[in-house]
């Protein structure tokens, strides 16, 4: 899941990790910014960075057919860029090597909401061009889910089942075990 704050991205895990009983990998940037007792530093971003990488290659190991991940690399090199100004070169070289068979783009089209770690609500339409511009950039194959609810969720999971077509290997089991459904660490 890529796309701007408020915009459907773990809601959209949550559903989908359901209808095809897989896992997902919750937003490790917001756990790590909430327990800050502090600002967060460039220093703190580059970390986040490397956890998502580091999760990308343990969801690898596992083997498993659908893992999704609410946020990926391509936002923390959009987070970078926009609040900084720079961005590592191993963040640009890892989004080059690592494969991801679909970034689904969530349109902030849904009502914003705060708490204690958003802070872009009032540029969030900006940003949504930021990560198209960058799934551009990079190649990725991506689609952008717009609407609400059950139109999201019927729009992502067409797009879903067209990777999934493409891939005669897949079976439809389920990649984890329910006691495992939910845990911290693309389609």
């Amino acid at each position: 899941m890529t796309g701007p704050e408020s915009s459907g991205k773990t809601s959209l895990c949550e559903v989908l990790s359901d209808y095809y009983d897989t896992c997902w990998m919750p937003e490790f940037a917001r756990e790590y910014v909430e327990n800050l007792k502090r600002d967060y530093t460039i220093e703190d971003v580059e970390l986040i960075a490397k956890k998502q990488v580091k999760q990308y290659e343990e969801a690898i190991d596992k083997d498993q057919e659908i893992v999704f991940f609410d946020t990926f690399l391509i936002i923390t090199k959009i987070w970078f860029t926009y609040v900084y100004g720079q961005c590592p070169i191993w963040v640009h070289q890892g989004l080059k090597q690592l494969k991801v068979d679909l970034f689904l783009l969530c349109k902030p089209d849904i009502p914003w909401i705060q708490d204690n770690v958003r802070e872009n609500g009032h540029i969030r339409e900006e940003l949504f061009q930021l990560y198209k511009q960058e799934l551009d950039f990079y190649g990725f194959n991506y689609c952008i889910i717009e609407g609400s609810g059950e139109v999201r969720k019927k729009l992502a999971i067409k797009h879903i089942n067209r990777i999934l077509a493409e891939k005669p290997h897949y079976d439809k089991q389920p990649n984890c075990s329910n006691s495992q459904k939910s845990y911290r660490g693309a389609l």
